[in-house]
């Protein structure tokens, strides 16, 4: 019997194939009490069980196949990371002391604590990374119970195949350099998982937060992958089927088509230059960014080299990190933003006990109320800029008194370099995030201080639309259409123009392609994205002819009711 089911499309595309299942097995921990003197060997069997785990990841690290993804070593570095953090690999040793548990129940135990932590996370990255310290968790678990590693895949007998899990971790990734898959889907996911951003960058139709697919699906079964739509499709008739290995055809040809456009340039039929820009997230993933011939980096997420450690990373490391971007990119530019974390467990170098962490202390407030966090990476920043072409974004502005404080921060930092005669680029390109309402109403007074803006449309529509866009019960609701949005989108591009200042957009929407031409029609010239999505972004600048897109983009922005929007936006694409 046909059905679909209906996820989160997270990788957009076309796959069609047979099931394949793949189970971690997922145990659940016995609870006994302990006699006073088998603890001791109690915490050593633990301890055992940590450092089998260590060698798997160890051996997963040096066995990653030639081709893959920079981003694969990386997770798998963080799942390490994850595995010697004490709050995971030591505090369950106190607990079979203090409780007399066996290692099974204190490993679970302080899980569920570390996880209700992490869902507590007000940014949507980090609060994903409870699903990295679940399964380095259970890899534990495995071990302990005598599960170590995970169940071998089989080969499909015929067609391509599509892997179906409840959940996948970075190290389940090698898995698609070892065998071929069309595709995959999970249960649980979100578009800000680890496994969402491998599954981009290899450009893999995928669909997460499907919930029951694991249990409903069977072996064999056929399905269809919609990356676009975020649908799968259990055992199609033969019309679907047909209508999708049609689409399936075409998204294949696209893909090949699109990699001619990679030594084009990105310019509108009307001739008008637009900058494609890609977000990282580590030094590491400059390779992919230069190999989708991005234009410079829009977003460089510093607040990856402050996680997953108890101490903060010092001038000389974070001077280190930036400057090799800056020399990697050869003169292209390299925006880095401050330091965006806050009011949350996971920095552990900071105490927070903040009740609304998405209203917190957090990003520029955080920096605020730490001023020698930010003036030593205001340092470290402005020595790589002798080494490149660097600009400093600052994030989460809401007010021109932050602003204020924050230049006058980077000002004694300039100085501190002056004094100790060390060199830097005294030009280096100041300039905002409007990603706060409030932001975005008063861009212009922000625009006459900064020398350039950034929206993150992001955290922009879920303050906007007061929406979590990871939580199911709300998700459909996000909606970068939204009249509100577009509104603050579009007014901030007005003073942009007005002011002559620079204003680019690094969200989501910048690698949306269907949404481009909607962007170009409000003026927008500079986009920040996924280094995977840049040559899809260009192919649709390359066919835009701004000029006639303008007057529909300002009907758009006039008509108010959801349906009609859809309706011009489609006139926009065609």
């Amino acid at each position: 019997m046909s059905f679909s089911l209906h996820g989160i499309g997270v990788s957009g595309g076309y796959a069609i194939g047979r099931a394949q299942l793949y189970s971690h097995e997922r145990l659940e921990a016995p609870h006994y009490v302990l006699r006073q003197e088998d603890l001791e060997s109690e915490v050593a069997r633990f301890a055992e069980a940590v450092e089998t785990v260590r060698a798997e990841l160890l051996s997963l690290q040096t066995h990653i196949p030639d081709g893959a993804p920079p981003e694969l070593s990386v997770f798998i570095e963080v799942h390490a990371l994850i595995l010697s953090d004490s709050m995971l690999s030591e505090v369950p040793k106190r607990l079979i002391r203090s409780e007399r548990c066996n290692a099974e129940w204190a490993l679970a135990q302080q899980t569920e604590a570390l996880i209700a932590q992490f869902e507590s996370i007000d940014d949507d990255y980090l609060r994903e990374r409870r699903h990295d310290v679940r399964q380095v968790a259970d890899k534990v678990l495995k071990a302990l119970m005598g599960h170590p590693g995970q169940t071998p895949l089989k080969t499909a007998d015929e067609g391509d195949s599509i892997l179906v899990a409840h959940d996948l971790s970075p190290g389940d990734m090698v898995l698609f350099k070892r065998h071929t898959f069309a595709g995959f889907i999970t249960d649980l996911g979100g578009t800000t998982s680890h496994t969402a951003i491998l599954a981009r960058s290899l450009s893999l139709p995928s669909v997460m937060a499907l919930h029951n697919a694991r249990a409903m699906i069977r072996e064999g079964d056929w399905l269809i992958v919609d990356g676009v739509a975020g649908v799968v499709i259990v055992d199609p008739d033969a019309a679907v089927l047909d209508e999708y290995k049609l689409r399936r055809n075409q998204w294949l040809l696209e893909q090949k088509k699109l990699r001619r456009l990679k030594s084009s340039p990105s310019i509108t039929l009307d001739a008008v230059e637009v900058g494609l820009m890609a977000n990282i997230d580590l030094p590491s993933d400059v390779t992919q960014a230069l190999g989708e011939n991005a234009a410079g980096i829009g977003l460089f997420r510093s607040e990856f080299l402050f996680l997953n450690r108890d101490d903060l990373p010092g001038e000389e490391e974070q001077f280190e990190a930036y400057r090799s971007v800056a020399g990697e990119m050869g003169g292209r530019p390299v925006v880095i933003r401050t330091l965006d974390v806050g009011a949350d467990k996971s920095v552990r170098w900071m105490e927070d006990d903040s009740i609304n962490p998405a209203l917190g202390l957090r990003a520029i407030r955080l920096c605020l109320a730490e001023p020698q966090i930010f003036i030593t990476q205001i340092r470290a920043i402005y020595r790589a800029s002798h080494y490149g072409k660097v600009r400093i974004l600052l994030p989460m502005l809401a007010s021109l008194t932050e602003l204020d404080q924050a230049l006058a921060l980077i000002g004694a930092a300039r100085g501190s370099l002056k004094v100790a005669g060390l060199p830097y680029d005294e030009s280096v390109p100041i300039g905002g995030m409007i990603e706060i309402p409030a932001a975005a109403l008063a861009a212009e007074w922000f625009a006459r201080k900064l020398d350039f803006l950034s929206l993150g449309t992001n955290d922009l529509i879920q303050y906007t639309l007061a929406i979590d866009r990871t939580d199911d019960a709300v998700a459909h609701l996000y909606d970068p259409l939204n009249p509100g949005v577009l509104g603050l989108i579009d007014h901030t591009l007005k003073v942009g123009r007005k002011l002559n200042k620079p204003v680019s957009v690094c969200g989501e929407m910048a690698g949306d392609a269907r949404l481009t031409r909607l962007l170009l029609g409000m003026g927008l010239t500079q986009f920040s994205m996924h280094p995977a999505h840049v040559l899809s972004v260009k192919q649709q600048v390359m066919r835009s002819n701004t000029a006639h897109l303008a007057p529909l983009v300002r009907k758009l922005l006039k008509a108010g009711r959801p349906e009609r929007i859809l309706e011009l936006l489609e006139k926009i694409n065609a």
